[in-house]
């Protein structure tokens, strides 16, 4: 926070730019209908104070369990196989059960507004450490890690697309949220997607479904 008032946030210029063709394979879990109503009212209060910027609608609202190959330009899902995809994945997910997620407060990053999730127990761990070890032995192509190794449950709900108009009141209604309690949900299904950069709607192909605590997909 104390970088952003020094104006040392970052924009994102490809928010709005139609040639922008990085896209991803992404594993993810969706907030239930309760926390992506909290986390909207929230996001109309802040675009009041921060207009212009970028608020993801509740349809693109994600938590990312791992990005198997990470947005990059000019990569298409008839590259891939998604049925091996799918396979791994359903691999990966054996044994595993249900388990809780509770987003609680807020983090301000350099280039947007997060969600915090903690999830309870340690199945999000083992989700991701199995897939990691199996597409260690794997031929398929993939990307974890790439970008840091992922250990939290965020989500990001807010991006800046330009400079912001006024910088102490955008960090004080974050301040107001900063430990606001979103809902408690159980996270029982998983998504394999093609995805964007945004996890937009309009350019996200649902791959797989798949259910926790049972061997078959959906």
């Amino acid at each position: 926070m104390q970088k952003i008032y020094a104006g040392q946030y970052e924009t994102d210029p490809l928010i709005d730019d139609p040639t922008d063709t990085r896209r991803g394979l992404t594993l993810l879990i969706r907030p239930d209908e309760i926390i992506r109503s909290r986390i909207r009212h929230f996001l109309d209060q802040l675009a009041l104070v921060a207009p212009g910027q970028y608020f993801y609608p509740a349809s693109d609202m994600h938590v990312t369990v791992m990005a198997v190959i990470s947005a990059v330009p000019g990569f298409t899902v008839d590259q891939i196989d998604p049925k091996a995809y799918e396979a791994l994945v359903q691999r990966s997910l054996a044994g595993i059960q249900p388990f809780q997620l509770d987003f609680r407060g807020l983090t301000a990053s350099p280039a947007g507004v997060l969600v915090q999730g903690f999830p309870g127990g340690a199945a999000l761990n083992d989700i991701r450490d199995q897939l990691r070890a199996n597409f260690k032995t794997s031929t398929l192509p993939q990307s974890l890690d790439a970008r840091y190794p992922i250990q939290t449950a965020h989500l990001t709900i807010a991006r800046l697309r330009q400079p912001l108009a006024d910088v102490p009141t955008y960090l004080e209604m974050i301040e107001k949220y900063r430990s606001v309690h979103f809902g408690t949900m159980q996270a029982h299904q998983l998504e394999l997607v093609y995805n964007d950069w945004y996890q937009r709607a309009a350019h996200t192909q649902k791959l797989a479904q798949f259910a926790l605590g049972s061997q078959k997909t959906m």
